[in-house]
């Protein structure tokens, strides 16, 4: 095989992919890579990408074949391509749908053209469990154990391809609008109605379960509701928490034709059970003490739900995936900007949600104008000297605390604070104290975990009017938080090195504004500590998607010109 010198990538047999960030086609190449390989390392010339079996299942559930990623590779590589990679890439590839779900005459059936498979996997010790019988032809299932098989199988390395259908649930009549409540044209955007041919696959049985993966202020709520539209069947959404459930509730009311009795809110504050019903993560998993069983998971059987809709599904807590493995006949829809999951539990999504159906690179979603222009700061701050000399002795879990809480951000923060006066301005952190002084320095209201719900939307609502143009939040602001106009955040510590974190953060600012202009993110960094390193691997994620970040000693020179 032929090479070319000049191309960008280095294929390697280990799986790795070496990408050229300087070259012309970076950009290009970078969106292809991204729909079927994992950014792992993003230093500043080199980004190395890793290929991995839940990878490549992923972008196969998409529609992408074996040889369009090796067209990708083979186009794009310096030197020819490891033969041993070529084949372990088809066969992974040819191995999503191997085996199929399927409902017969005697119930469910796991079925395969390969009948040495289906030996294979009756004698595993590990699938066996979830199986009744072996047929000539197939195996049978019983119905309870559609998620466990699954799983079990897709750690068996034959992820499969459910086509047994779902019920469709409790009708609802149910309609989007043409126009909102107040008179405004409402009608979905193209990528989001494609999203929704996506999952909904024509309502045949390879539709219906799956995740769509769209960046922050691209709508995702409005994919979840074009969802319902098809549906049209009593739904349970479930999201974050409890500011996200009400902006559910008005963007449902306000862009389908349900009447507010229809809509119900199942929170700590009121339980109530309507034909859609929104509630949170947290209520779900709550009980009174930890030997205890979980009261409200009863919620899952207490309707008929024809659809499920798992919002900011990578963060989906254990107890709720125990459900889901129980629930496989129910349609689910699984929204999020991104997969990654800190705990690594990506392969528990594929399986009992369903895999990636949709995606669409942030940056192409910005150059259309549907999220507002971002640019990315890492601003990068010395010790001082007392401080230094606390951190050099510390454990390894206080070092972190040290450099993220470093005093010397409090006068950087003003500083920005200052430049940037007349815009609306988010500081997020992680550390309460350091929040606290940063609030009290800059007479700014501030929202923790601990502010009432009320008076936390009643501060959202004056920083949407305006009224307060500088907000301090702890991580309670990371996720489904409708903050159109804020267009400048400040970020003074996270949540070690969670890349999904980062991602939802810059997420606050990518809502367009009324005025057009675009967002800036900062990260503030202690130089030369766990904090400059735990940087690096949160803006992993943001980087595979296009944005970098300007990287320097003190205010950038754009902030300070």
């Amino acid at each position: 095989m032929s090479y070319n010198p000049q191309n960008p990538l280095i294929v390697q047999s280990d799986r790795s992919i070496l990408l050229e960030v300087h070259h012309p086609e970076y950009a290009a190449i970078r969106d292809r890579l991204a729909r079927f390989a994992e950014l792992v390392k993003s230093p500043e010339h080199i980004h190395t990408y890793r290929i991995t079996p839940l990878s490549l299942w992923n972008a196969a559930a998409t529609g992408m074949s074996a040889q369009e990623m090796l067209e990708t590779l083979r186009t794009y590589s310096k030197f020819p391509m490891p033969s041993s990679l070529e084949i372990e890439l088809e066969d992974q590839v040819a191995r999503f749908g191997r085996v199929k779900l399927v409902k017969g005459e005697d119930g469910l059936r796991l079925e395969s053209t390969d009948a040495a498979l289906l030996d294979e996997i009756w004698h595993s010790k590990q699938i066996r469990p979830f199986l009744a019988a072996r047929e000539a032809t197939h195996l049978r299932v019983p119905p309870g154990q559609r998620g466990l098989l699954k799983q079990a199988l897709l750690k068996f390395g034959y992820p499969v391809e459910d086509l047994a259908g779902y019920s469709d649930g409790a009708a609802l009549a149910l309609d989007v609008r043409d126009l909102t409540t107040d008179g405004r044209p409402f009608g979905l955007r193209p990528y989001q109605a494609e999203a929704v041919d996506a999952f909904w696959a024509g309502g045949s049985v390879r539709g219906g379960s799956g995740v769509i993966c769209l960046p922050c202020g691209a709508g995702k709520t409005v994919v979840g509701i074009g969802a319902m539209g098809r549906a049209r069947a009593q739904t349970l959404v479930i999201v974050p928490n409890i500011v996200a459930v009400r902006q559910w509730i008005r963007e449902i009311l306000d862009k389908t034709s349900l009447d507010p009795s229809e809509v119900g809110e199942y929170s700590g504050e009121v339980k109530d059970i309507r034909p859609v019903t929104v509630t949170t993560y947290q209520v779900l998993t709550h009980r009174a003490a930890h030997s205890d069983d979980f009261p409200h998971l009863a919620i899952f059987g207490m309707r008929d739900w024809g659809l499920i809709i798992y919002d900011e599904v990578h963060l989906l807590p254990a107890p709720v995936f125990r459900i889901t493995t129980e629930i496989q006949a129910k349609r689910r829809l699984g929204l999020t900007a991104t997969l990654i999951r800190e705990d690594g539990r990506e392969e528990d999504v594929f399986s009992l949600i369903g895999p990636k159906k949709y995606d669409v690179p942030w940056k192409e979603l910005e150059d259309r104008g549907f999220i507002a222009e971002a640019t990315c700061h890492e601003i990068r701050i010395p010790l001082d000297e007392v401080t230094r000399r606390q951190y050099s002795v510390a454990d390894k879990r206080n070092r972190y605390r040290i450099a993220a809480t470093n005093p010397a951000k409090t006068a950087v923060c003003g500083d920005l604070i200052e430049r940037h006066r007349g815009e609306r301005i988010l500081v997020i952190g992680q550390y309460l104290d350091q929040l606290e002084e940063i609030a009290k320095a800059f007479q700014a209201p501030l929202i923790t975990g601990k502010t009432p719900n009320a008076e936390r939307e009643r501060l959202y609502d004056r920083f949407r009017t305006g009224e307060i143009t500088l907000l301090v939040v702890s991580k309670v602001a990371n996720f489904a938080i409708d903050l159109p106009d804020a267009s400048v955040a400040i970020q003074v510590s996270g949540t070690f090195g969670s890349r999904q974190e980062e991602a939802q953060r810059l997420g606050r600012l990518l809502r367009p504004k009324s005025d057009g202009r675009g967002a800036t993110f900062y990260t503030l960094v202690s130089r030369d500590t766990v904090d400059q390193e735990f940087a690096a691997n949160r803006q992993m994620f943001l980087t595979e998607q296009g944005y970098r970040y300007v990287i320097s000693n003190g205010l950038p020179a754009e902030v300070t010109a």
